[in-house]
């Protein structure tokens, strides 16, 4: 069976057979579909309803990641040069002990209140 043939025999037609009828089509049917504005300006015409709220857990979590200088471009390069060479190995024990540390610490923490 070829590639793009339906069980019941009916083929696409060729590219060049879609483009050409694509070509031939009325101007209003081949553009492209008219914005949502165009559409229902009662849409676009609306205010914003959706309000965001960040809480103060994620407003030090962004700010605690901001530039704090432990992003090492150095490191980062001859990390990718050791991977690309095919000389960069992965510690799997050393990857083990700290997940587990890191679940630990995770569970003995207090639960956070909201």
């Amino acid at each position: 069976m070829k590639i793009g043939n339906s069980p019941d025999g009916i083929a696409s037609p060729p590219k060049a057979e879609r483009r050409a009828e694509a070509a031939a089509a009325p101007p209003s049917i081949a553009a492209a579909p008219p914005s949502i504005a165009a559409v229902r300006p009662s849409i676009a015409a609306a205010p914003p309803s959706a309000q965001v709220a960040i809480s103060s857990a994620a407003q030090l979590a962004a700010s605690a990641g901001a530039d704090d200088g432990s992003f090492d471009a150095a490191k980062v390069q001859r990390i990718s040069q050791a991977i690309s060479e095919g000389k960069f190995t992965v510690d799997a024990d050393a990857i083990a002990d700290k997940l587990v540390a890191n679940a630990q610490e995770l569970l003995s923490a207090p639960a956070n209140k909201h």
